[in-house]
């Protein structure tokens, strides 16, 4: 018997041209559709089980940790089971941490609509017609490549993220004393690092540039002809047709700015995790840093929610 034999006619499994027999018992038709399957599930074979070792088992197991109080005791991990209570003392004994994700949140609330919008109106400049296109889509594009965490890192620490004239005016101390705190913190970290997040938008620029190439420029023709001015034309005709590309630069977007190397969310719990927090017995190691990642994971998936939502009613009212 071949080795071709040996594999496709045993007892566990026995292939037909148009059936598969598993364990002697189960039939499975063969179909044109389930062979296709079959098929582009063997090409992405190798991502799964790296996906299966490399990311979903670590994701798994820093639940697991996020349950225990986690001592190092030379080359041995020393667990001790807390349950949720490395939750609990994220909110109820850590004077740093729910701060911090407040002001997190109020952050995206305000980054995230900033860059779309600013990406947005790069793009439908870029697809005039005009000159020059792949010079300013590189251009645009560049601070993608080049602002890794060590520039980032040196550029913030010039003042090149920020824009001068507005601090030589005074606009910030103007809302800082006549706004609430609550407000003010995030629109003064919004003004420190405003180039910031607009360099954040070089993705969704290229993102936005094909969806507007995608539309029929007939269409345009047409509502001019109605007499739809640009206005018009782009509540009527633009934007509903790439609505559905905002929603994945929604999630982009919230999920690029949250594990930025430089977010202060992220920092902190690093902080945590090398013991360098001396609040409590619960409020240092392995353990508690990876319930601050999983509350942290929780806040971004709300907020990913939240925006989708907004999008996904105000695409119902326009139908």
């Amino acid at each position: 018997m071949n080795l071709k034999a040996k594999l496709f006619h045993n007892r566990l499994i026995n292939m037909h041209h148009d059936h598969v027999i598993l364990f002697n018992r189960l039939r499975i038709q063969i179909t044109h559709k389930r062979r296709s399957s079959v098929i582009g599930l063997s090409f992405i074979s190798l991502w799964i089980v790296g996906y299966l070792i490399f990311a979903l088992y670590p994701i798994a197991y820093s639940f697991y940790l996020s349950l225990f109080k986690v001592r190092l005791d030379g080359g041995a991990i020393d667990l001790t089971f807390e349950g949720f209570n490395n939750f609990a003392a994220a909110f109820l004994y850590d004077p740093y941490f729910v701060e911090i994700l407040i002001e997190y949140v109020l952050e995206m609330l305000l980054n995230v609509p900033i860059t779309i919008v600013f990406a947005l109106l790069i793009a439908m400049l870029i697809n005039q017609p005009i000159k020059g296109k792949a010079i300013f889509r590189t251009i645009f594009f560049l601070p993608v490549i080049i602002t890794t965490g060590p520039v980032i890192r040196e550029l913030m620490n010039q003042g090149a993220t920020t824009l001068p004239s507005i601090e030589s005016y005074g606009i910030i101390d103007l809302i800082i004393t006549n706004l609430n705190q609550a407000i003010a913190d995030p629109l003064q970290a919004l003004f420190d690092t405003i180039l910031l997040v607009l360099w954040f938008t070089g993705i969704q620029i290229l993102i936005f540039l094909a969806g507007l190439q995608k539309i029929d420029k007939e269409i345009y023709e047409a509502s001019m002809i109605d007499g739809a001015g640009p206005w018009e034309s782009f509540w009527k005709i633009t934007l509903p047709q790439i609505m559905p590309l905002i929603t994945v630069i929604v999630i982009y977007t919230t999920v690029s700015m949250s594990v930025f190397s430089l977010n202060e969310v992220i920092i902190y719990i690093q902080n945590v995790m090398l013991g360098e927090s001396t609040v409590g017995t619960l409020t240092t190691g392995y353990g508690y840093s990876a319930a601050l990642a999983w509350i942290y994971f929780t806040v971004m998936v709300l907020i990913i929610l939240l925006f989708v939502g907004l999008l996904s009613i105000r695409r119902r009212s326009r139908v």
